[in-house]
């Protein structure tokens, strides 16, 4: 995922606020597994637990950054664990 349009801080983008609640939402259910920016570009990382890709696209579009163009799905690509533990 990239936030579009980045000249300021992640905290900096307009909606911020609105944005990091949602996604704070999304974790606490256990939606949201893991995120975080990918170092030295604009793009971030989230790792989801769901059924399929269209499950975490319909539910991102009530993220306020979605309307705004700031967020943006690159690509969902399934995972599977074979390392470690979630």
């Amino acid at each position: 995922m990239a936030p579009l349009g980045r000249r300021h801080s992640l905290e900096g983008q307009e909606d911020w606020d609105a944005h990091a609640s949602f996604m704070n939402a999304l974790e606490a259910e256990g939606f949201v597994v893991l995120g975080g920016p990918l170092e030295g570009t604009s793009d971030f990382l989230l790792i989801f637990r769901a059924r399929a890709g269209d499950e975490i696209l319909d539910r991102l579009l009530a993220d306020p950054w979605t309307g705004r163009d700031l967020l943006r799905v690159s690509r969902v690509t399934p995972w599977t664990l074979r390392l470690g533990s979630l």
